[in-house]
């Protein structure tokens, strides 16, 4: 009989632990989150499951697995755990946690709890997670793990291989021996399957890779996965100013980083926090959702100015009122489509000052012929339906105006609001949405004002 895949193991007992949650039966829940589960699952698990369900889970988990599923959990759940735990619970659960993943762990506590976790640990242990964390978490150096295995360029391949014998364990995701000089200066890498298939009374020296461009410390994370995606690399070294080694990147750490760069463009675009947590309590979720509301309200209001300075042409052409969200929409949408477009680009970063010149253009010159295209189609079926030719030329012209400016705005607002170190991804789409709204209202009821007055 062949082997169940572990995945479909995986969804099995899954599957097994909601029907013993059910019906009530917690031994057994306890045995399978313990003994047939991940602590990546177990996460998961959390994270999928409401309030109360999920404290009856965490208060199942075993202790000694606890850190480990902490990795795992996104932050807005693993800082409501962290909340409950006092130091030394806190230095019991991380012991055996990696420098990096200690760092972002002890980054959501306050300080003074950080400090005390700290003077729990042994000197080199200290030494490694503060040098992680003085650099913001958003930065190569941030992302760095300090257990890095290093050699010497004059050291036979031998020599290397028996020194890596006395190790128990290698460091994960270790594909590479980083080369460095007495000064701890990097020089170069040393594949691990280029040494395996070389003479090995060749030299470090003589078959290690020199090409490979250490990542400057505060390169930003962003930046790093680039890297990482465009050369396919598992891990690359991290040094400073001077080209001292300092860590390494590993890939698992910038897979995070792309999950959660994705997640951050597609929460903000809705004002909400990448780390939401989807079952949080409803006070919790209510609150969070009102700030991002209240300035919508704001924006509303604009919108609503700009039409009731048209108040008397609206009461004499009721038509208008019947047209205007036609205008709003077209170019909502228009905008949306180009300001997605740019902020991936420039996160990406496939945009630049050499390019945004051609990339205003092809924008400026899309919005005129989707204008004109979708202008005919809207002024043939107001006039239809109205009756007025007067209100298909005023509706076509209107619609030309607010697509081109929607295109034009999507373009140049991500980049300006970049510039000011704001994220474009949380403010973009409420200030293109209320000026497509002003643009698209002020050009279709002026136009009507000047023709109908």
């Amino acid at each position: 009989m062949s082997e169940i895949p572990e995945k479909s193991q995986a969804r099995q007992r899954l599957r097994s632990l909601s029907e013993a949650l059910d019906s009530g039966a917690l031994k057994q829940v306890a045995r399978i989150l313990n003994g047939g589960l991940s602590p990546s699952d177990i996460a998961h698990l959390l994270e999928s499951s409401p309030p109360r369900q999920r404290a009856l889970l965490w208060n199942l988990v075993d202790k000694q697995l606890e850190g480990d599923v902490l990795q795992y959990l996104n932050e807005d759940i693993r800082a409501e755990y962290l909340s409950r735990l006092n130091a030394q619970e806190l230095a019991d659960i991380i012991e055996d946690f990696e420098s990096d993943d200690l760092a972002d762990l002890l980054q959501q506590l306050p300080d003074t709890v950080i400090q005390e976790v700290l003077d729990t640990m042994d000197e080199q242990d200290r030494q490694r997670v503060e040098e992680v964390l003085s650099y913001p978490e958003d930065t190569a150096g941030g992302l760095m793990n300090t257990d890095t295995i290093t050699v010497r360029p004059d050291l036979s391949i031998d020599v290397v291989l028996r020194y890596l014998r006395r190790h128990r364990a290698l460091p994960p995701m270790t594909d590479s021996l980083i080369v460095v000089n007495r000064r701890d200066e990097f020089i170069g890498m040393l594949p691990i399957t280029t040494m395996l298939v070389s003479n090995q009374t060749a030299t470090v020296r003589e078959v290690m890779d020199t090409d490979i461009e250490p990542i400057p410390v505060t390169l930003s994370d962003t930046k790093v996965a680039n890297l990482f995606e465009r050369y396919d690399l598992i891990s690359a070294p991290v040094v400073d100013d001077q080209g001292r080694l300092l860590g390494r990147i590993t890939i698992d750490d910038v897979v995070d980083v792309i999950r959660e760069d994705a997640d951050h463009s597609l929460m903000s675009m809705a004002g909400l926090d990448d780390d939401e947590d989807t079952f949080a309590p409803v006070w919790k979720t209510t609150r969070r959702r009102a700030v991002w509301l209240g300035i919508n309200l704001l924006t509303a209001f604009i919108a609503s100015g700009v039409i009731g300075l048209f108040e008397d042409t609206i009461d004499k052409v009721v038509a208008l009122a019947i047209l205007m969200p036609i205008v709003a929409s077209m170019g909502g949408i228009a905008g949306s489509q180009t300001l997605t477009l740019v902020i991936r680009g420039m996160a990406v970063g496939q945009i630049s000052g050499a390019n945004v010149g051609w990339l205003l253009n092809r924008e400026f010159l899309s919005g005129i012929l989707n204008g004109l295209l979708w202008a005919a189609l809207v002024a043939i079926a107001a006039m239809a339906w109205f009756q007025d030719i007067m209100i298909g030329v005023i509706i076509a012209a209107a619609l030309v105006i607010n697509l081109v400016a929607a295109a034009l705005v999507g373009t140049v607002l991500p980049l300006f609001l970049k510039s000011r170190n704001i994220d474009p991804a949380l403010a973009g789409s409420v200030i293109l949405t209320t000026v497509t709204d002003v643009v698209g209202f002020t050009s279709f009821l002026g136009l009507a004002t000047l023709f109908y007055a």
